[in-house]
């Protein structure tokens, strides 16, 4: 044995080559913590120090190779600074570079996932070999940083310049096939021949077959681009990927930058370059964002993964309402492997939710993700049907039918009475209570909330609503059910909206206020998608449906007088509820605050509409101007201590949980990293100070909580544990 640590070993095999094996004990997943580092450090001395060696291969003894550095570690080696950041990457630079240099050919075999800093690793040596479900990438850039060991400079020597931005621009991960075409690595094989395959590559290097030392200076020379060639690949690049990734994310922008600066240098200066550039972007509150992000997306997966150990096996599916809405979630269903049943009471409503699902499954295959054999057996696991005749075999039931208690009531009483004992019934409403509709059944025990948002095909999220009586097997087999079609469920209590629409309706309700007292509501819609929402409060409530909102709107009012009742401060009527009564109803009759005319790909396109202007200057008090702040901050608050009163109130767990859902639920700006971080970043007794101030104008909506107000006084955070840069 050469060399012996925690998560690597590094033995001598027969033909004196040495075997460079990550291997993280106690963990499922190799990754690249500062530890590891040190052990690599240690490694790769003992190699150089070792004599008669001919070659190395570094491989793994998990089923990924190495997902990249350990992400928790990142908010507290940030915080040490721009300058202890640049000296860290440059000592990784340092163990890095000694792998390349050693003097003797070197290979990677690539057995799982190979990402960010466990791509970096593989770039160090001559020659790569990867399996066949294998996957390599640099997303870096998803976290608000660049590659910082080397990503930067050795890939676009590697694969062209290119190439390389589009990897690491675009952060993303990239199967066998495509990293074998652009030549990021030399050979694609089956999992068992890898090693066979890398000892093959060292021999024939060896034996002066493969020259390595041309693939060295290639990867440690200057870019072979001339000047002219250099500013047409590195400019065009700039203005596609700046109009794709948006203001608000300045990371891959920033990686062609260092890319370009670096394309003229040797290997030491365009690491130096690449060094800085990180340690830059590090401290930047995006990033800061995105990382929180990043972790509290392990909180959620790790919460869902312990109901998932508990839950009985969910094979066998139904959910009742076909249509647009049951039609989504049987195609998300049948396409990731869970048979379903689709019934309704009308031969139309079935006709309606197949032709969603085969809707769904065509895009698939023009984009080449299936092929149409693949998609008609997929439709297969769809069984439409107008009677509840295979029901006794169902393990679980989703009710989609239309948003009225009564309704609801008498289906699920219905389907109740014909399923098994153990069978658990979920309903997907968006805001009648989960405890209300418990009332009628025999076994509320196994009844839940499965919230899914529209289109269910493309949303994230999906809310597990834990009603007064729901016990946890219903709860855990819903959870279990939720990740199997791919999406992340939250678990939260029952309340009134739950726990994203209960946060949503008071931001409408800044809204509402906002145009009462004068605001024009295209220059909010404006102001809000600047400030990084996907679509402004007057298109969202469009897109949501006027008829919709209203009805939400009165179930919030009945449950929180105080804040939520309409007409605000004035009691006077509102503009979403002038809209729905001038059946004005958003998208779906293609007039609501706007007008919508069909674009080129038959999609809805709003246009401004005069119609609409004049009813919303019938509720208006006055016309006036309100600043970009003013209009930010009469938009956020509501929306943001409604967050708290959830936290604080016991329907969602945790802030990072909270946070979440926002995102995935409602496009809350990822960058901002969710409602609590936002008050952290502007810090709590600023919150506090700010809402006061609307309080005193607008009433209940915008007054902060007596424990937020303790939690100002006494300089609390929403995420104390994590550091903060």
């Amino acid at each position: 044995m050469i060399y012996q640590g925690n998560a690597i070993t590094v033995a001598r095999n027969g033909d004196d080559v040495a075997m460079l094996t990550f291997d993280l004990k106690d963990e499922s997943i190799n990754k690249l913590s500062s530890a590891v580092v040190a052990e690599l450090d240690e490694a790769v001395q003992a190699i150089r120090a070792e004599s008669g060696l001919k070659g190395l291969v570094i491989g793994s003894g998990k089923d990924v190779f190495i997902v990249g550095a350990d992400i928790t570690e990142f908010h507290g080696l940030f915080e040490k600074g721009e300058e202890y950041l640049v000296e860290m990457n440059l000592k990784v630079h340092d163990i890095f570079n000694a792998i390349e240099d050693l003097p003797f050919p070197t290979v990677t075999a690539i057995n799982g996932l190979a990402l960010g800093g466990g791509c970096e690793v593989t770039l160090t040596t001559d020659f790569r070999i990867m399996s066949d479900n294998a996957k390599i990438g640099l997303p870096e850039t998803k976290l608000g940083i660049l590659p910082g060991w080397g990503g930067c400079v050795r890939l676009p020597r590697l694969i062209g310049s290119d190439n390389a931005v589009e990897w690491i621009a675009g952060g993303t991960e990239n199967r066998a096939d495509a990293a074998l075409k652009v030549g990021a690595v030399d050979a694609v094989v089956s999992r068992e021949q890898l090693e066979a395959a890398a000892l093959d590559i060292l021999a024939r290097a060896s034996a002066g077959e493969l020259d390595y030392q041309a693939r060295r200076a290639e990867k440690t020379g200057p870019l072979k681009l001339n000047a002219i060639e250099q500013m047409m690949a590195f400019e065009t690049a700039k203005g596609y990927v700046a109009g794709k990734a948006g203001p608000h994310y300045p990371a891959p922008i920033e990686a062609i930058k260092v890319i370009q600066k670096g394309a003229g240098e040797e290997r030491a200066r365009a690491q130096a370059i690449e060094a800085k550039a990180f340690a830059k972007l590090a401290l930047t509150d995006v990033c800061y964002n995105l990382v929180g992000l990043f972790l509290n997306d392990q909180v959620v997966k790790k919460k869902a993964g312990k109901y998932e150990k508990q839950a009985k096996a969910v094979k066998q599916t139904a959910v009742l309402g076909a249509g647009i809405m049951g039609g989504g979630i049987a195609y998300q269903s049948a396409s990731k492997g869970t048979p379903i049943l689709m019934k309704d009471i009308k031969e139309e409503a079935i006709e309606l939710g197949l032709k969603e699902s085969r809707k769904l499954f065509a895009k698939q295959v023009e984009r080449g993700k299936l092929s149409t054999e693949q998609m008609a057996e997929k439709l297969t696991h769809i069984r439409p049907t107008l009677s509840y005749g295979d029901f006794g075999h169902v393990d679980l039931v989703v009710e989609a039918v239309v948003e009225n208690p009564k309704v609801k009531d008498a289906v699920l009483s219905e389907v109740e009475g014909l399923v098994g004992e153990d069978t658990i019934l979920t309903s997907n409403t968006s805001t009648i209570s989960i405890t209300r509709l418990a009332q009628n059944l025999k076994r509320p025990e196994n009844f839940c909330g499965m919230h899914f948002f529209n289109p269910v095909h493309r949303m994230p999220l999906v809310e597990v609503i834990r009603g007064e009586k729901t016990g946890d097997a219903a709860v855990a087999a819903t959870v279990a059910y939720a990740r199997a079609m791919g999406k992340t469920p939250i678990v939260v209590n029952d309340c009134p909206g739950f726990l994203v629409n209960r946060v949503l309706f008071p931001y409408f309700g800044g809204f509402s206020l906002l145009v009462e007292q004068g605001a024009d509501f295209q220059r909010v819609d404006k102001v809000m998608e600047k400030f990084g929402w996907p679509m402004g409060p007057a298109y969202l409530l469009d897109v949501v449906g006027m008829d919709t909102a209203v009805h939400a709107n009165e179930v919030m009012a009945e449950g929180f007088p105080d804040r939520m009742a309409q007409g605000g401060k004035s009691g006077g009527k509102t503009a979403i509820q002038a809209m729905y009564e001038n059946d004005r109803l958003g998208q779906k009759n293609a007039k609501g605050f706007y007008a919508y005319e069909e674009d080129k790909k038959g999609k809805p396109k709003k246009v401004s509409d005069e119609a609409a202007h004049a009813l919303v200057k019938q509720v208006m008090k006055e016309e006036k101007e309100f600043s970009d702040e003013d209009i930010v901050a009469r938009m956020m608050v509501p929306l943001c201590l409604e967050t708290v009163r959830c936290l604080e109130d016991g329907i969602v767990a945790t802030p990072a949980e909270a946070d979440m859902a926002l995102i995935y639920g409602i496009g809350f700006p990822p960058f901002r990293g969710g409602a609590l971080r936002y008050i952290d970043a502007m810090g709590v007794a600023e919150f506090v100070k700010l809402a006061d101030g609307l309080a005193e104008e607008l009433g209940p909506l915008y007054a902060p909580t007596d424990k937020l107000r303790q939690m100002a006084d006494s300089g609390e955070r929403f995420y104390s544990n994590q550091a903060r840069g």
